[in-house]
């Protein structure tokens, strides 16, 4: 297996899975802010030109974060970071498909489409009218997290650090280093996010 790895959250999220999982996976570098992700041959991996990326051992491309991570919880099992059982999966998925699509999501296009408008407007469709929009997007349904948070849960699944954990946590770290820091007044989630930044992990 090859990580074909860059800067950015959403590698950050396979690097810090496999932190957790405890395995090796050697990685090469594709500089994204030169473009590299959008000219051959990284398009033979990956023809939407986005990071990560995954080479199996039979030579096939594994693209999309969470399926990257899916593919790795199958392979080495354990420590579980998806779920054992048909009910802790089903609720990881729910938790990862919800900030995957109402955090994440809004949350990188309103840097792409603000901040970052000068490094993607040449690669991807950009909305710059839309930006603010989905920052404040991603700031109202992460106050909704906070309040999921107030029934005292170590993780966004209960006891278990999970796939949604890492997600989120990535995404959060990103939004403050690129102008959407964390609302001091979500506890809940700075307790979370202090508890997560705390583990080895998070410095894959």
């Amino acid at each position: 297996m090859k990580l074909y790895n860059s800067v950015g959250p959403n590698p950050k999220v396979v690097r810090m899975f496999i932190a957790e999982k405890g395995i090796t996976v050697p990685t090469h570098e594709v500089d994204l802010m030169k473009g590299e992700n959008r000219q051959e041959p990284h398009l033979k991996r990956n023809p939407a030109g986005q990071m990560p990326s995954l080479e199996t051992d039979d030579g096939q491309y594994i693209s999309e974060i969470t399926v990257i991570c899916e593919y790795l919880e199958e392979k080495f099992p354990d420590p579980s970071l998806i779920g054992r059982t048909a009910e802790e999966r089903a609720q990881t998925r729910m938790w990862t498909r919800r900030i995957d699509l109402n955090i994440c999501e809004p949350m990188a296009n309103g840097f792409r489409f603000s901040q970052g408008l000068e490094l993607f407007k040449h690669r991807i469709f950009t909305a710059p009218e839309a930006a603010n929009g989905l920052k404040a997007m991603a700031q109202d349904r992460l106050k909704w997290l906070d309040g999921q948070l107030s029934d005292g849960r170590q993780f966004i699944c209960g006891a278990r650090l999970s796939l949604a954990d890492i997600l989120l946590y990535c995404f959060v770290d990103f939004g403050n280093h690129v102008g959407q820091p964390l609302n001091p007044e979500f506890k809940n989630l700075g307790s979370w996010f202090s508890r997560i930044g705390a583990r080895p992990s998070a410095k894959a």
